[in-house]
């Protein structure tokens, strides 16, 4: 039995990760800003409370609950992520600092606060986008999403060397193309091959087992453009 947290899991890749690995008996931590969906399941190794990963008051009831509840933390599953489609020319300093606040300041703040709880053989795993990956396809009115997944990327491939010797791994997941409520506002009327199911038993494996291969790596799990 893990203790895991999942970000962004009202909906999508993230809920459908809370519903899987509650289901294999896993305690779950459910961060998202709506957490009714999750509490609705009513299992009763699910934890979730509202949370808005650019609270500094809403980090601080994590740590409350890990001390309370947990003590320590094996898996950190950053699935949640804000998106923005918008031409270049119309994207204000603004629109670039509310993307960043939730694909990377917040990533980055969640981290510092549960890493303390944090032992050997623990798995960070941040779920980025293949917009992100250098020399990949990318896609107008994505400037701010597409460079805040490449900035977590190399993110995560530092603090794989910084925290290798306490043995906790960090490694990122580049996504296709996947059926979700976000991938319909980047591409409108866009079919994805995979649904949100399938990625997260994909997502789940990989977050407790993944770190048993690879560590600092950013693996591409694209079956499709976009």
């Amino acid at each position: 039995m893990k203790r895991i947290i999942v970000t962004g899991s009202s909906r999508g890749i993230g809920l459908e990760l809370v519903k899987k690995l509650a289901n294999q008996g896993h305690q779950v931590l459910a961060l998202s800003r709506n957490e009714t969906t999750c509490t609705a399941l009513g299992m009763q190794n699910i934890t979730a409370f509202s949370f808005d990963i650019t609270k500094s008051e809403d980090l601080v009831k994590v740590t409350d609950f890990i001390e309370s509840d947990w003590e320590s933390v094996d898996i950190v599953i950053h699935n949640a992520g804000a998106l923005l489609l918008k031409p270049f020319a119309e994207t204000t300093t603004k629109d670039f600092e509310s993307i960043y606040k939730v694909n990377v300041f917040g990533v980055a703040a969640l981290t510092r606060i549960v890493l303390p709880f944090m032992n050997a053989g623990s798995h960070v795993v941040t779920i980025s986008s293949m917009g992100g990956i250098q020399g990949s396809m990318k896609f107008p009115g994505l400037a701010a999403y597409s460079s805040s997944k490449g900035a977590i990327i190399t993110w995560s491939e530092l603090l794989a060397e910084e925290y290798k010797e306490q043995q906790i791994a960090f490694n990122v997941l580049a996504l296709g193309a996947v059926q979700t409520e976000m991938l319909e506002e980047a591409f409108p009327g866009y079919q994805a091959p995979l649904s949100a199911t399938e990625m997260a038993e994909y997502i789940g494996d990989f977050a407790l087992t993944g770190n048993t291969y690879y560590n600092g790596k950013v693996l591409q799990v694209s079956a499709s453009t976009p």
